[in-house]
């Protein structure tokens, strides 16, 4: 009996496809794969990540060494965790593994990978890390912008002045360190100070200091979570965890903000016509988005991506940051008295800590990088993604291999750190380990062309913030907790946070004239 015509094209073309399969699966290469755990069929190894997964991580690498394999369900994952793998992936061949994978995450809530975080390498990105180094972030822009920093710091100091009146405890970040450092972002930034005392006027979509918190908290949340549809691509559909839902919220929440404020840039340039100067960062990109000569055009699309990045990772850091070492310091009266010790020395107690000061206060500097080690601000760096094969020590990283670098492994790495555990900032005093992305032992901010382009600031509201919170007031827990009690649990996200919010008593130590 004769087939019809369309059977035989099926048959012979279903045939085709399995040889062709066949084929591909025995021509393709072997690869030597770093040790590393026996995956799970479907979801690899995610069965051995928990809550905090740079904790995870830590404990595998301990059993299968300084460079592993894993399966992230259908994605291979090397994770590095010494000083010689961070050196490897983020210098050594820095070019191989510039690119970041696609997340939803990236294409929900930074408009479509088009921000500078997750933006994939090419002309783009080259361009906005140029834009960033040259214009947004060079030394001349920073220091236009002390008087505002110095602004802030006076507004903390006074905030946390009239809640120790009253003698109870306060929740330092969630009341005030986010205060400060969201009122120095968008004064930078946005050129308003949109939070506290002396506020503009609240307008547009968001107008409350609580709901602009929830928006940056569940930004860095859901661009650090491990969201299962990243991994098993089959099941993005589904959303089984409900990120995609949150994050297209989100970015829904966001973008509105951020048409509300280039409106009023725009409509501000409009009306100061050709005697238009610009005065923060949202009016520098607005005025490069509109350059002919730029190699990509930035768009709309790029400055809200841009601005979303900097309010973002100029944030949280600080605030972060400050929060762990006022925990630790709490935990350690030693090391708070010989940081109050040298602030009194140098400064006096007749005036606060301004910038000038900061390069002669080396244990400040040495607590803060201290701080840094134990509680990295990002534990497992942002992933990268392999763009060609490579090799290291004998083992191959095939294209496409997911790349993690384990800072929280390598801060508590023995071979490099006496007493890992302990908080000592002795260890760096007189030492020449900086967190500049040069010393891979410290890398807070990242290493290469994908290091923080904002680091520097970051590192002034930091140490600023931190001196003159030391310099102004006596610290202690609430009554009835012993410093052992103190909590250092942490919540898991892009950054890493106190999982209870730290709660202090505060007295003021300092004349009263300068508190008001």
């Amino acid at each position: 009996m004769e087939l019809p015509p369309f059977l035989v094209t099926f048959l012979a073309m279903a045939i085709a496809a399995v040889l062709l399969r066949k084929l591909k699966s025995t021509s393709r290469r072997v690869y030597n794969l770093p040790p590393g755990p026996r995956p799970w069929p479907v979801i690899g190894n995610f069965n051995l990540i928990g809550a905090l997964p740079h904790r995870s991580i830590h404990e595998l690498s301990k059993k299968y060494g300084p460079l592993m394999h894993l399966r992230f369900g259908s994605f291979s994952v090397v994770v590095g965790s010494s000083v010689d793998m961070a050196k490897f992936f983020l210098k050594t061949h820095d070019v191989l593994f510039l690119d970041r994978p696609r997340t939803a995450s990236g294409k929900h809530t930074t408009y479509n990978y088009a921000d500078i975080t997750w933006s994939p390498y090419g002309a783009y990105w080259r361009q906005a890390r140029r834009i960033c180094l040259t214009e947004v972030f060079s030394a001349r822009r920073l220091a236009s912008f002390e008087h505002i920093r110095a602004d802030e710091v006076r507004a903390l100091v006074r905030g946390l002045f009239a809640a120790s009146a009253s003698g109870a405890a306060v929740h330092l970040n969630r009341d005030h360190l986010s205060t400060l450092s969201m009122n120095v972002i968008t004064r930078m930034v946005l050129g308003k100070r949109f939070f506290g005392e002396g506020a503009d006027a609240a307008e547009g979509p968001v107008s409350s200091l609580a709901e602009f918190k929830w928006m940056l908290d569940e930004l860095l949340l859901l661009n650090g979570v491990l969201n299962v549809g990243d991994w098993i691509p089959w099941l993005d559909w589904l959303d089984l965890q409900g990120y995609v839902r949150r994050m297209k919220k989100l970015g829904r929440m966001f973008d509105a903000f951020m048409e509300h404020v280039l409106d009023e840039h725009s409509e501000r340039r409009r009306r100061e016509g050709e005697g238009f100067v610009a005065r923060d960062m949202v009016d520098v990109l607005m005025q490069l988005a509109d350059d002919p000569a730029l190699e990509v055009k930035l768009g709309r699309v790029g400055v809200k991506a841009f601005t979303q990045d900097l309010i973002a990772g100029g944030t949280e850091s600080s605030s972060v940051t400050v929060e762990w070492a006022i925990s630790e310091l709490l935990r350690k009266p030693a090391i708070f008295a010989a940081a109050t010790e040298e602030l009194d020395r140098v400064v006096g107690r007749g005036r606060w800590v301004a910038e000038h000061d900061l390069p002669r206060l080396p244990y400040l500097e040495a607590v803060v990088k201290e701080t840094m080690r134990v509680h990295p601000i990002v534990p497992l760096l942002i992933p990268r993604v392999a763009r060609e094969d490579a090799a290291v020590g004998g083992y191959d990283i095939p294209r496409g291999t997911r790349v993690l670098v384990n800072m929280w492994t390598i801060g508590r790495d023995p071979a490099l750190w006496d007493a890992p555990e302990e908080f000592a900032p002795e260890r760096f005093v007189g030492s020449k380990v900086d967190v500049k992305g040069q010393d891979f032992e410290l890398l807070p901010f990242g290493s290469g062309r994908r290091m923080c382009p904002g680091y520097n600031l970051g590192l002034k509201v930091i140490q600023l913030t931190l001196a003159n919170l030391l310099h102004g007031f006596s610290w202690r827990l609430p009554d009835g907790m012993a410093r052992e009690e103190l909590s250092m649990d942490e919540v898991f996200g892009l950054s890493t946070t106190r999982k209870v919010p730290l709660e202090v008593v505060v007295e003021p130590k300092l004349p009263v004239e300068l508190y008001v």
